[in-house]
Order: C-alpha cells, then structure tokens, then sequence
C-alpha cells in the first residue's frame, strides 16, 4: 500500500508536485505492524520534519511495544478503519486543542478517492504537536513519572517516548470516532487514555528492568521512596 500510494502521488502533473516542493509539503508514511490497515498518511511542512518523524515513529513503534491489552482494545476499531487515514500534522490550532477528525478530507491529494488509493474515501485528522507537547494527559500519573526520571541520565528519553505515546492515543482516538460516530466522548475518551496510561506504565517497568538501579540514576527517586 505505502508504494502504491507513493506512484499515486509521484504520477500527478510535475507542476503540483513542484508547487508542493516549493512550499514545504511533504509526506510521510506510516503502517501499524502486524495489521493491514490502516496506512497512516503524514502531511506536514518541511520545518517540522523532525516532529513529524515522532508520529511515524508513535504509530510503528509505539504500537509494536504496546502491551497487548492496549492492542486488543482497538482490535475492531482499526480493522474498520479507511484503508487511509491522512493526518494533517501542525504546529497549532486556532481552537487551541490537541486534534479534531475532520468530516471532510482537505488534504488535496486525498480529498478525492482515487483506484490507487484502494478506490474508498480516507480519513482525515489534524494534530496540533506545540499543544500536544504542553499537555498532560493523566495529570497526576505525568507529573509522577516525571519526578522519577528528572535526576537522571534518561529523562529526555523518555519525554520523547511518552510524547510519541500521546501522539498514537490521539491518533487512536480519532480513528474511534471515525469508525464509531455515535459513541459517547467520554467512552471514546476512556478507552484512549486507557491505552496512553498502560503503555506508558509498561515503558517505565521495562526501563526500569534494563536498568542496574546502583549504576544509573535515572530512578534515583526510587532508591530514596
């Protein structure tokens, strides 16, 4: 899928293709390992390249390493997923809020379905990364986690991998509301946070057994609690 989709674009007119260069669209691609569909899509400026790689890695990483309690939970969400879903990845939003799902694709090369594309609508979301970065999804949980790590040697290692964890929850929760409109937020709400809160806790634990607590100080705090 990832290729097809790639011929797809590079077979439009060279004139979009240059337009989209000059003005610093690019694309990136995304696949959740061990399923079919969906691809995921990351449409983002060229400035943001580096943030943008984080989402591919959240999708291909984050959800290989996810226990399989927090996999099981999307089973048939993603296996009713579009065969693409377009992420509209920004620094901000207007609103001020992390992402919406969008009704309408607005992504130009997507808006339309396309025999390349499988033939069926996408769908599409927008991720404001500035606003993800700044948030705590689990408050109290965070603010914990955080303390453990902040005297040692792999605290930014680890704002990276729940920054990646935070993506994946909003990508996961959009995609519900994709395939399940009339669910109840706060249902859909739950079920996401579910998953950050367990991912994150199963990174922790499996960091925390890589470790020799006596050499690293990464879990300082734990030796003084």
């Amino acid at each position: 899928m990832p290729d097809a989709v790639k011929a797809y674009l590079h077979s439009r007119p060279r004139w979009i293709r240059w337009r989209e260069w000059l003005v610093g669209r690019r694309y990136a691609f995304a696949a959740f390992p061990g399923r079919p569909k969906p691809l995921v899509v990351v449409a983002y400026s060229r400035r943001d390249s580096v943030k943008a790689l984080e989402m591919v890695r959240a999708v291909e990483q984050g959800w290989a390493e996810a226990p399989q309690q927090c996999r099981d939970a999307y089973e048939e969400i993603l296996k009713d997923a579009p065969e693409l879903v377009i992420i509209q990845f920004r620094r901000t939003n207007i609103c001020g809020c992390l992402g919406h799902r969008h009704v309408v694709v607005k992504e130009q090369p997507f808006a339309e379905p396309h025999d390349a594309l499988g033939g069926d609508p996408a769908g599409e979301l927008d991720i404001a990364y500035q606003r993800v970065e700044s948030w705590l999804a689990l408050p109290l949980m965070d603010i914990a986690l955080d303390a453990q790590f902040v005297a040692g040697s792999r605290l930014r290692e680890f704002q990276a991998e729940r920054l990646r964890l935070q993506f994946l929850s909003i990508l996961l929760h959009e995609i519900n509301h994709m395939v399940r409109s009339q669910e109840p937020e706060a249902s859909v709400r739950e079920r996401s946070l579910a998953f950050y809160r367990d991912a994150l806790a199963q990174y922790v634990e499996d960091a925390k057994a890589s470790l020799s607590l006596t050499i690293d100080r990464s879990f300082s705090r734990f030796e003084r609690d």
